[in-house]
């Protein structure tokens, strides 16, 4: 662990990032004093503008020579689905956590700070995510299932030679998307410690359990399909090149080696295998 605390540093920074900018532009978007509120009445069209925002923010990241080295998960549930596939070693995938939550926290400490009162106001309430008015049941199914098609479409892409080097686009895409269509249902997190951060300032934990459960749920369900299907997992990097080191189980050679774009019917039926 001493030898990978850059990745851990990495992971706290990296959602620290994108809190901030999520605090920035949901203040902008939905701050009822804000320019852009009048300039824009319709709620839709500010959704689908911070869709865009924090689509490209995670396609930044991901593809950054930071989020290249660690892996850019910036999610405790995308990490431990990796940990659960045998990618990730428990101590690195706890350090990971543990990063995660308190960077994610920090970002939305440091916007507090520049923001001030506009990213307390009711409107905007640290950019919380909280069930829309289908109620709880309807935001527990909705994170559940948006998580189980990012990590489906993550997995999927980033284990094929021919696909591997568009992962961080597809997610980001899915990001954009999620936030404009699916946010009314559930504030659109797929990540637990996204929902911390901002509950923690806003002291909002009425729901929180929504977003500790689902998002984890979610994904594992779909390592499980996954597993069943093509059988192997070749690192748990979204973006590996081979400029930077890795510190997870790694396969990625045998991927490069591969002449065709999806693991073939004679892989293991498992991804558990290191």
């Amino acid at each position: 662990m001493r030898e990978h605390w850059p990745e851990y540093a990495i992971e706290a920074a990296g959602l620290g990032v994108f809190m901030l900018v999520a605090c920035v532009f949901g203040t902008l978007l939905a701050y009822p004093g804000s320019p852009v509120v009048r300039a824009m009445p319709d709620a839709l069209a500010r959704r689908a503008l911070m869709g865009v925002v924090m689509g490209l923010t995670a396609i930044g990241l991901i593809y950054s020579p930071f989020g290249r080295r660690s892996g850019a998960h910036f999610n405790p549930a995308t990490t431990l689905t990796f940990w659960w596939v045998g990618k990730v070693a428990t101590p690195d995938a706890l350090a990971y956590v543990v990063a995660q939550l308190v960077g994610g926290v920090a970002g939305v400490v440091v916007a507090a700070v520049v923001l001030g009162a506009a990213l307390a106001d009711p409107a905007v309430n640290y950019v919380v995510t909280q069930p829309g008015a289908a109620g709880s049941a309807a935001a527990f199914v909705a994170e559940a299932v948006i998580s189980f098609v990012l990590m489906s479409a993550v997995l999927c892409v980033s284990n094929s030679q021919r696909l591997a080097r568009f992962t961080g686009l597809v997610a980001g895409v899915l990001v954009a998307l999620y936030i404009t269509i699916e946010a009314p249902l559930s504030g659109m997190s797929m990540n637990p410690a996204r929902s911390v951060a901002s509950a923690a300032p806003a002291q909002a934990w009425t729901a929180l359990w929504i977003y500790l459960a689902a998002p984890p749920l979610g994904m594992l369900l779909a390592a499980e399909t996954y597993a069943r299907r093509a059988g192997l997992v070749y690192c748990a990097k979204l973006y590996h090149d081979d400029t930077s080191r890795c510190i997870f189980r790694c396969r990625h050679a045998e991927l490069i080696a591969t002449r065709s774009a999806t693991p073939s019917a004679s892989a293991p039926a498992t991804v558990r295998s290191a």
